[in-house]
C-alpha cells in the first residue's frame, strides 16, 4: 500500500485572542495520496486556508501531528522545516508577484535563494516559461500582465525547486471564468505530466468539480465531508457540502421555477437523475415509447464532475395516466426518478435548495440550509459514454 504523502493526525489549529481562544483547525484526520489532485472546500472561517499552511509549517500545528512525505513536522526544528518547504511550491489567489523584477526575474528567484548556478536558473527559467505558455514575456514586468499571466507566472515560481508538493490557495477566485478555465487545465497539467501532488484550497464548487480527484468539506475548523468528488456531487451527505453543490449545479428546478414549468406544461413532470453508469438516452426514449409516453425535456443541466457526466433532466410525460406511471416504473429500473407531479397534483422535489434567507436557517448573509440529500443509487443513471453541459430548451421525443 502507498504511503500517504501528507497526512493529517488529529491535527489542530489554536489562535489566542482578546475574545479568547480559536480553534481555526479542530483534529484533523485524513491522508493525501502522492499524485492526486485533492480539494479542501469551505466557506469564509471555515479553516481551510490555516490548514494548507500547515502543510508547509508556515502555520505549526497546536496539537495532534502533520506528516509530509514521511517527515513529522511538528517535531522538526526551523532548519530542517526550510529544507522541506522546498519541496512544496505554492501559489495564491494575489499572485504575490515582485513588482520590480521582470517575469523571468520573478520565477528565477526562489533558485538564486537555493544557490543555483546562473547558468542553471537561466535554463531552468526558460523551460518552465515555456511549459506555462509565456515564453514571450520573460521581459516583461507584472504590471504589464493580465490576471491570468501573472498566475501562469506564480506557478512557475512555485515548480522552480522541482517540488513533489503545490499548494493553490484560492489561486483562481480573482479570475474571469476563462481565464479560470485555462488555470485550471495548466494544474491538470502539472499533476498529469510532472506528477506532482496538487492541494487546492477553495470557496468555488466548480474548481472542485472540474479539477480534483477527492474533496474535503470544511466547516468550524472541521472536516464534515471527505470523498471522490464524483460522490460528493451525486450523494453529499453533509448539509454544507449539499448546499456547495447545488450552487455549482443549478440542474433541477426551484420552487418557483417549477410553478411557472407547471404553468407552461401541464403534463406529469418528473426529474430524471444522469450519470456514466452506461445506459443511453436511446434507454430512456425506448422505454417511454414502449409505455406509449411522449417526453419533453422542460428544464435540467447535464455537465462534468471530475471528468464524468452529472445532471439531471426534468422532463413532462403526456399520454394515459397509466401508460405513464408505468413509464415512470420502468425509468426507476434505470435511475434516480423524481415525481413532481401535475399543476393539479403537485409533488415536492425534496432535495430542492430553498430559497436564501427562509425560515429554515437560511440568512440574506449566509448559504440557504438545505433539505435531506439526494439519493443516487450506485450504478443508476440514464446517459453514459461522453459528457457535455446540456443546453436545455423544450424539445419532444416520443
Amino acid at each position: 500500500m502507498t504511503e500517504p504523502i501528507i497526512a493529517f493526525r488529529e491535527a489542530s489549529k489554536v489562535f489566542t485572542a482578546r475574545s479568547g481562544d480559536v480553534r481555526a483547525v479542530d483534529g484533523v484526520s485524513f491522508d493525501i495520496s502522492p499524485g492526486e489532485i485533492f480539494g479542501v472546500i469551505g466557506y469564509s472561517g471555515a479553516g481551510k486556508s490555516t490548514l494548507v499552511r500547515l502543510i508547509n509549517a508556515l502555520e505549526p500545528a497546536t496539537s495532534g501531528s502533520v506528516v509530509v512525505d514521511g517527515l513529522d513536522l511538528t517535531t522538526l526544528p526551523e532548519s530542517r522545516l526550510r529544507q522541506v518547504r522546498a519541496g512544496i511550491g505554492m501559489i495564491f489567489q494575489q499572485f504575490n508577484l515582485l513588482g520590480s523584477r521582470s517575469v523571468a526575474k520573478n520565477v528565477s528567484y526562489p533558485l538564486e535563494v537555493a544557490g543555483w548556478p546562473k547558468a542553471e536558473r537561466a535554463a531552468r527559467v526558460a523551460e518552465l516559461l515555456d511549459f506555462v505558455g509565456i515564453a514571450d514575456k520573460a521581459g516583461v514586468y507584472p504590471a504589464k500582465l493580465s490576471g491570468g499571466q501573472k498566475q501562469r507566472v506564480g506557478i512557475a515560481r512555485a515548480l522552480a525547486t522541482n517540488p513533489r508538493i503545490l499548494l493553490a490557495d484560492e489561486c483562481t477566485s480573482a479570475l474571469d471564468p476563462e481565464t479560470t478555465a485555462d488555470v485550471l487545465a495548466l494544474l491538470r497539467r502539472v499533476n498529469t505530466e510532472l506528477g506532482i501532488t496538487v492541494v487546492v484550497i477553495t470557496h468555488e464548487m466548480d474548481v472542485v468539480r472540474s479539477l480534483c480527484d477527492r474533496v474535503a468539506v470544511m466547516e468550524h475548523g472541521r472536516v464534515v465531508e471527505l470523498d471522490d468528488t464524483y460522490r460528493v456531487f451525486s450523494t453529499p451527505q453533509h448539509p454544507v457540502s449539499r448546499r456547495f453543490v447545488a450552487s455549482a449545479l443549478k440542474d433541477r428546478p426551484t420552487a418557483d421555477v417549477l410553478e411557472r414549468l407547471r404553468g407552461r406544461h401541464p403534463g406529469r413532470l418528473v426529474t430524471v437523475g444522469v450519470d456514466d453508469a452506461g445506459h443511453s438516452t436511446a434507454t430512456m426514449n425506448e422505454v417511454l415509447r414502449e409505455a406509449g409516453v411522449d417526453s419533453t425535456v422542460v428544464f435540467g443541466g447535464i455537465t462534468e464532475v471530475a471528468q464524468r457526466p452529472y445532471g439531471s433532466l426534468t422532463l413532462e410525460l403526456t399520454g394515459q395516466p397509466a401508460s405513464i406511471q408505468q413509464g415512470v416504473t420502468a425509468l426507476r429500473a434505470f435511475s434516480d426518478v423524481v415525481d413532481l407531479g401535475t399543476a393539479s397534483d403537485p409533488h415536492e422535489d425534496p432535495s430542492m435548495a430553498t430559497p436564501r434567507g427562509s425560515s429554515d436557517g437560511g440568512t440574506p448573509d449566509g448559504p440557504p440550509a438545505m433539505p435531506p440529500p439526494r439519493t443516487r443509487r450506485p450504478g443508476s443513471g440514464l446517459f453514459g459514454g461522453g459528457s457535455s453541459h446540456l443546453p436545455i430548451g423544450d424539445g419532444r421525443t416520443s
